[in-house]
């Protein structure tokens, strides 16, 4: 074996463990994406086709997994996997009534795990620190959530 195949062996076996060595994120990550302006910063903003047209979204999510205080699925009603009733905690319930009064008339979408599954048009102020997922989850994705966040009601997770 010649010098140069061994150090592009030795440099595969060396950067394949540090591309995970980053920090894991959690297994069934929510994340709602607020749309945006197209003249924001490229690198803060993605587009997505959502109702007929592309449409741009904040990198950053508006709300995340540890934002959720208990949630509840159900099955969906196009029999796309299953939806979930998430409750939010306290800080984030503010966060997302200021939000929704601010952004009437603009589309808030919801990711799983990376992958877009739902969206809404905010059409009014959302106070109760509730939001729905209708569709799109996998049960082993309900499963993972059921590890991690009590269901609504309980007081532990169920993992």
């Amino acid at each position: 074996m010649t010098t140069a195949l061994r150090a592009i062996l030795l440099l595969i076996l060396v950067a394949v463990p540090l591309q995970a060595g980053g920090k894991k994120e959690g297994a069934a990550g929510i994340a709602f994406h607020l749309e945006t302006n197209p003249g924001d910063n490229p690198k803060m903003i993605f587009t997505q086709f959502v109702a007929g047209r592309e449409r741009v979204f904040r990198r950053v999510p508006e709300i995340g997994p540890t934002d959720i205080a208990a949630f509840n699925p159900f099955p969906s009603q196009d029999g796309d996997g299953y939806g979930v009733l998430l409750k939010l905690k306290g800080g984030p319930t503010n966060r997302l009534s200021a939000i929704t009064a601010a952004n009437m008339g603009r589309w808030m979408i919801a990711r799983v795990n990376g992958r877009i599954v739902d969206g809404v048009i905010i059409d009014q102020q959302v106070t109760d620190g509730e939001m729905v997922i209708w569709k799109g989850i996998a049960l082993a994705e309900i499963n993972e959530l059921d590890k991690r966040i009590p269901r609504i009601g309980e007081r532990k997770p169920r993992g």
